[in-house]
């Protein structure tokens, strides 16, 4: 199995290099424009960073029966970079892939962008034999929290679908940790503090080192970085971890965090009302507004240790 891990990444590598230079003299992830700054009565000409979107087709060669078919499964919107750790993701929360060898070959295709160095479309070869579920992507259960979800029905389908069973592990951390991770999330983003345009979602390990930060113009792109991280390194499930997400907290997010697994979600800004039942049901501990040394726990306070000045 390591070996195969080696296999995949060296494909991952050689296929599918992911630039981070330039769009100008910068990173794909940022681009300089000019801009007329007023302040009250003063007015002048000045350049400022802006965060960088554009589409990402994900494509599926996959075997059905005794043929291999191609299937464009997603379009998303994102901050190139990370393509390959973004499709993973995405696949696994979707419930289509399990492990990193479910998937021979990721890499680019078709003409690649002078900006970029590679298109914005990525196919992922599914090995033979993998019962591909495509209905799965149907997203009947939910819609995106701009149209609205479908209530008690949406956590039914999600319990259904998780890969990983429920850990037994009694996984806590201490509230003094909590109080850090904001600051360390900071210190390790690279745009953000540039452009003021990104989200980000860290993954930390139960000593609250940084194990992983993605950022992403898409607060769910960010997440499916990381937890495409995650798989293509074998770290799944992420049952000893603790997100830290940027922004507010919605029901899609937490959803993906189920998948993973994680126990613990610590979030800057509020979350819905649905990512707290989601959390709830799931056994998740669901940490909000955390940020200026408070922050509010919603669902499953036992895994968090409080001090006697909290």
């Amino acid at each position: 199995m390591q070996q195969r891990r080696r296999d995949i990444e060296t494909t991952l590598v050689s296929k599918g290099k992911e630039k981070t230079q330039d769009i100008s003299s910068g990173s794909t992830m940022s681009l300089r424009c000019e801009v007329t700054r007023v302040r009250q009565e003063f007015v002048a000409m000045d350049e400022d960073s802006l965060a960088v979107e554009e589409p990402l087709e994900i494509r599926l060669d996959y075997e059905d029966g005794l043929k291999r078919r191609e299937k464009s499964v997603s379009i998303t919107m994102r901050t190139p970079g990370h393509d390959a750790e973004l499709a993973l993701g995405f696949l696994l929360t979707e419930g289509l892939i399990r492990e990193i060898s479910d998937i021979e070959s990721v890499g680019h295709c078709g003409p690649a962008l002078p900006h970029l160095g590679h298109s914005n479309v990525l196919k992922l070869r599914v090995a033979d034999q993998r019962d591909l579920k495509l209905d799965r992507l149907d997203r009947h259960f939910y819609t995106s929290s701009s149209c609205g979800v479908c209530g008690k029905s949406s956590i039914d389908a999600l319990r259904a679908q998780s890969l990983f069973p429920l850990s037994i592990k009694e996984f806590r951390i201490s509230s003094g940790m909590i109080y850090q991770l904001p600051e360390r999330l900071r210190e390790a983003q690279d745009v953000f503090s540039s452009t003021g345009g990104l989200h980000a979602s860290a993954l930390f390990d139960a000593e609250g080192r940084l194990i992983v930060l993605r950022e992403d113009v898409g607060r769910h792109n960010a997440l499916d970085k990381v937890i495409g991280f995650a798989l293509k390194e074998q770290r799944l499930p992420l049952d000893e971890s603790i997100l830290l997400v940027s922004g507010r907290l919605s029901f899609e997010l937490v959803q993906k965090a189920a998948m993973a697994r994680i126990p613990i979600v610590l979030e800057i800004g509020a979350p819905s009302s649905l990512a707290v039942q989601l959390a709830e049901s799931e056994g998740m501990t669901l940490v909000g507004f955390l940020r200026d040394g408070r922050y509010n726990i919603y669902a499953h306070p036992h895994r968090i240790i409080l001090s006697h000045g909290d």
